[in-house]
């Protein structure tokens, strides 16, 4: 049956591309968390160049104020990120389950056909 065999291969094509959404955003979540760890970074170094390590001080050094923000707009997106992560896993398991139903009606219409 040629529908359930293009129908084999659109869910095929549904799970490699949640698959390779899935890893975009991982790699993303990397990537945040390298860049915030290296803003706390600079961000004590920057503390100690000046001495103050208080953000409510008036002499507070403005970079640091910056890069404070920055890292926790950073942790925002990590955040918002593992939330799609979490979607993209469920949306992964149900195409990967029609996909598995797809591929078993196939693999069945396959036997049938042989014997015949």
């Amino acid at each position: 049956m040629k529908s359930r065999d293009s129908l084999v291969r659109l869910k095929e094509f549904q799970v490699n591309e949640k698959r390779r959404q899935l890893q975009q955003l991982q790699s993303m979540m990397s990537e945040f968390e390298r860049m915030a760890k290296e803003l706390v970074h600079q961000i004590s170094l920057e503390e100690s160049k000046s001495g103050i390590s208080d953000p409510s001080h008036f002499a507070y050094p403005t970079f640091a104020k910056a890069a404070r923000q920055r890292a926790d707009n950073l942790q925002v997106s990590i955040r918002e990120l593992k939330m799609q992560q979490e979607a993209a896993e469920a949306s992964l398991e149900e195409v990967q389950a029609e996909y598995d139903k797809a591929a078993a009606l196939e693999n069945r219409d396959t036997a049938v056909r042989a014997r015949a």
